[in-house]
């Protein structure tokens, strides 16, 4: 069963969607590719403390990795992409194209990108440390400005 509920962020409201007992969704507002609101489920603030907990630990800047389960859906090649984004490191950026080589895919940067913006768990799954060629920020489903202050926010706390 889903249901879900709203958390608090530097970044704005976030809607935290619960599969089970695992985050199958992690929306900012306004942001892209968001699923209709109705799938979703009910609303239940008692969902996922421990997404809750984690988040303010990364906020903090004591939490540098999520261990949380995950229950997203997607293509198998979106899966291997998503997984291949928790690779990155905490405060370190990988281009697209480094990025699909990971997958063993070189000449995919572009579909590594659509699967990229379709992250349903951003911030936790790190879609936000991928950047393009030379390091441009570019494309981000919840808006440049978001994608920079958390590139930033890492920074700081290398």
């Amino acid at each position: 069963m889903r249901t879900h509920s709203f958390v608090d962020s530097p970044l704005g409201p976030l809607t935290l969607v619960d599969q089970d007992g695992a985050l199958a969704g992690l929306y900012m507002t306004e942001q892209r590719h968001l699923p209709d609101p109705s799938r979703h489920g009910p609303r239940n603030d008692l969902a996922l403390p421990q997404v809750r907990e984690q988040l303010e630990g990364y906020w903090a800047g004591t939490l540098q990795t999520f261990a949380l389960e995950l229950r997203v859906t997607g293509t198998p090649f979106q899966q291997k992409v998503w997984m291949a984004l928790a690779l990155i490191p905490y405060g370190e950026t990988w281009t697209y194209g480094v990025l699909a080589a990971e997958i063993g895919q070189p000449s995919a940067s572009r579909a590594v990108g659509m699967a990229n913006g379709k992250n349903p768990v951003s911030v936790i799954v790190p879609c936000h440390r991928v950047v393009g060629s030379g390091g441009s920020l570019t494309g981000y489903g919840g808006g440049l400005e978001r994608k920079k202050w958390l590139l930033d926010h890492e920074q700081q706390r290398r």
